[in-house]
Parts: C-alpha cells; sequence; structure tokens
C-alpha cells in the first residue's frame, strides 16, 4: 500500500501518524495543510489504493516557480524525523463501500511499520450538537483503550472534553449509547478498528458547519498543538501570543480565482 519515494523504505519505529479523516468542512485536510507547510515537512512516498478517488494536480505547497509543476495524488506520505512526525494526507473522497477495506489496510501499515501512535484530525457537524455540547467548547477527543493508558496524566492536565456517548438510534433516549460522529467520514471506522486491534490512537474533531473552514481548521491545529507542542508561540506585542502557521501557496485558490474586472 506505501510506496516509497526512494529506493529505501523509511523506518517509522517511535514515530506518531497524524492524518485527517474526509469529513465534514475538510476541516482535517486542511489542518494536515497548515502542518505540512508550517513544519516543512518532506514528501516521502504516497498511497497506492483503489479506496480513493483518482485525482492529481500541482505542488499544493509550492514556495517557487521551480517547485510548483511537481504532480500530487490522493494519498500521500511526508515525514519531519528529527521531530518523529509523519503525516498522511488525504485529497479526495472515498469509493462507496472502500472506506472499511481502507481503514483495515492503514491500521496494518500502521502495525508492520511500528507507529507508536495515530493521531486522526476531524470534525462533526455541529447542528447535531446536544444541549450540553451547545454550551461547552467545540472541540472534542476520543481515545482507545490503549491510547488512554499512555497520555491520561497529560490529556487531563488540558482540561479537555472526551466526546460524550449518545442514543445509537437518534431521537430516541432509550435506545442503547455509543458514540456517533456525524459527518465524520472515516473517523469511527478507523476509532472501532484501532480498539480491536489495539492501536494507540487519539482523534481530535471540532464541530463545524459548512462554509470558510480556515478558521475552523486554524482553532484544530492550535487545539493539537496544546497537547504535541508542534510550533512555539509567536509574541509580536501586548496582544494574545499567535501562533505562527503558515498557509500553503494553494490556498491562494481555495474559493476559486478572484472575479473578472471585465464583469463590472
Amino acid at each position: 500500500m506505501f510506496v516509497p519515494c526512494g529506493e529505501s523504505v523509511p523506518d517509522f519505529t517511535g514515530f506518531t501518524l497524524l492524518m485527517p479523516a474526509v469529513s465534514v468542512g475538510n476541516v482535517g485536510q486542511l489542518a494536515m495543510d497548515l502542518i505540512i507547510s508550517t513544519l516543512n515537512m518532506s514528501k516521502i512516498g504516497y498511497f497506492y489504493t483503489d479506496c480513493l478517488v483518482p485525482m492529481v494536480g500541482n505542488n499544493p505547497y509550492a514556495t517557487a516557480e521551480e517547485d510548483s509543476t511537481e504532480l500530487t495524488i490522493n494519498a500521500e506520505v511526508y515525514s519531519l524525523p528529527s521531530r518523529k512526525l509523519v503525516a498522511l494526507q488525504l485529497r479526495s473522497v472515498f469509493i462507496k463501500y472502500k472506506s472499511k477495506p481502507f481503514c483495515e489496510k492503514l491500521l496494518s501499515w500502521v502495525k508492520s511499520s511500528s507507529c507508536a501512535r495515530v493521531i486522526v484530525l476531524s470534525s462533526s457537524h455541529s447542528s447535531h450538537r446536544n444541549d450540553l455540547q451547545l454550551r461547552s467548547t467545540p472541540f472534542r477527543y476520543l481515545l482507545t483503550p490503549s491510547m488512554q493508558k499512555s497520555v491520561v496524566t497529560k490529556i487531563k492536565s488540558l482540561n479537555w472534553e472526551e466526546m460524550e456517548k449518545s442514543p445509537c438510534i437518534p431521537q430516541m433516549n432509550d435506545s442503547e449509547l455509543c458514540i456517533r460522529i456525524p459527518g465524520g467520514g472515516i473517523t469511527k471506522a478507523l476509532y472501532d478498528e484501532s480498539c480491536s486491534k489495539e492501536i494507540q490512537m487519539a482523534i481530535l474533531l471540532k464541530f463545524v458547519s459548512e462554509g470558510d473552514n480556515i478558521p475552523d481548521a486554524l482553532g484544530l491545529v492550535g487545539y493539537l498543538n496544546e497537547w504535541l507542542q508542534i510550533i512555539k508561540p509567536r509574541n509580536d506585542g501586548p496582544a494574545a501570543p499567535a501562533l505562527p502557521w503558515k498557509l500553503p501557496s494553494s490556498w491562494k485558490l481555495l474559493f476559486g480565482s478572484a472575479l473578472p474586472p471585465a464583469l463590472f
């Protein structure tokens, strides 16, 4: 499934895998763009899979004309060995009935490559929140049992709120309670599969609505940064310290090109 760019397969032993879920507002994917661009992570390979809709495009992280013509595809892997981070970016949607096989193959690769843990960045429909969720922070986390053992103390110190269980059948209060993530794409499937395979996984998500989701992506990477300390805050004055996330060049066309002046 994983195909390296070079002749040898990189060693991911002890690495943390960061990846998005293709979910409402594409918030996880936008957040991954920010991480890859800010850390200037190097592309080391790609995933060869028939589970995603095929696509090809120009380099989304181009910084000069020379590298703007490099091609990118639907599932690519980036790495930052100095921080023991590896990132999987997904750029297209899943083919019908192919999301579960993808999750199984991905997590099998995680185990065979000896990654220490997986962190999934995701989102969920804000319109599906209950009264308690409406009155609290829009961010939630979810940990597999094997992950809880290793990070429970750190997570408690952050005062984060865990994803609540809700009726498995909506609108039926006497229904059995379970984890539901409406609009979360493969998030729940990844979580369930990781629990059964005893993989250390954390889900970080934000309740969002469709629209301009750049602020949601910035909020989600800031939420992740509280835990991993990927980058340090920048303090330019009396205002609250800001996180210097680098917006990728591809975001200039996130909503299409500007209106042609001739229109007016």
